[in-house]
C-alpha cells in the first residue's frame, strides 16, 4: 500500500499559496492511489520543538545515557524519521520565510539529521533515499537571474545541502510573485506572478497519472 507523508509549513491559514498547492498535489496524489494512506502534519499549527540544551544533545549521546529530556526528545526523532520511512512520497509546503526556511522546518530537518536512524553512524551512507520528496515552494517575490533580490532565496539552496545526510532528494516546484495580487506595489507583476502559478499548477498536475486516467 502507497503512504504519502503530506507537511505543510505556512503560517498564513487560507491566504497561503503553498497550502492551496500543497492540498492540489496531495489530492492528485490520492487519486492516483486509491487505498493509499495520509499522515499530514501542520507546522503552522503544531510546530515541532527546536533542538535546545536540554534535549538537543541526545543525538550526541549513547540512549542508555540519555536525560529524561534527552530521551523525550529523542523519541520525537525517532517518530519523524520512521513517518519517513514509511512514506512513498513526501510532499512539503515551503513558504519563503525571510529569505530563508521557516523555522519549524529547520527544526524537522535537524531532528532527521540522527546517526543510526537517517544515515549509517558507521560509513555515512544515508538511509532515507529512494523515496519521491516534492517539494512546493512558495514566496512572495521574484528572486530570479536579473532581479534586484538574485541570490536572496536561501529555502530552495540550503533544503539540498540541509538533507544531504539522509539521502532525500527534493524536486521544487515552484511559484513567486505571490504577494502581487495583494501588495499594490507590486500590482504591475501581477500577470508575471499568474503565469508562475500556473506553470506550478501544471506541473503538479503531471506527477501522478490518476487511476481513471490510465489505460
Amino acid at each position: 500500500m502507497s503512504h504519502l507523508l503530506h507537511i505543510d509549513a505556512s503560517i498564513q491559514g487560507d491566504r497561503s499559496v503553498s497550502r492551496r498547492l500543497s492540498a492540489r498535489a496531495a489530492a492528485l496524489w490520492q487519486a492516483a492511489h486509491p487505498g493509499g494512506t495520509v499522515i499530514y502534519r501542520d507546522f503552522g499549527h503544531d510546530p515541532l520543538p527546536h533542538l535546545d540544551a536540554k534535549g538537543g544533545l541526545a543525538r550526541m549521546v549513547p540512549p542508555d545515557q540519555h536525560t529524561p529530556e534527552q530521551a523525550e526528545s529523542w523519541a520525537l526523532t525517532e517518530r519523524l524519521v520512521e513517518e519517513v520511512k514509511q512514506a512513498d512520497t513526501v510532499l512539503l509546503g515551503l513558504p519563503l520565510y525571510n529569505f530563508g526556511v521557516p523555522s519549524t522546518v529547520k527544526a524537522w530537518v535537524d531532528h532527521l539529521i540522527a546517526g543510526g536512524l537517517s544515515f549509517d553512524h558507521a560509513t555515512g551512507a544515508p538511509l532515507l533515499g529512494e523515496r519521491e520528496f516534492i517539494v512546493i515552494a512558495t514566496r512572495g517575490g521574484g528572486y530570479g537571474p536579473g532581479t534586484p533580490k538574485e541570490g536572496w532565496n536561501h529555502a530552495e539552496l540550503w533544503l539540498p545541502h540541509g538533507l544531504s545526510m539522509t539521502g532525500l532528494h527534493p524536486r521544487f516546484i515552484s511559484a513567486e510573485l505571490t504577494l502581487a495580487p495583494v501588495d499594490p506595489r507590486m500590482a504591475e507583476l501581477i500577470p508575471l506572478a499568474e503565469k508562475s502559478l500556473a506553470a506550478a499548477e501544471e506541473e503538479i498536475d503531471r506527477l501522478w497519472t490518476p487511476v481513471s486516467s490510465r489505460a
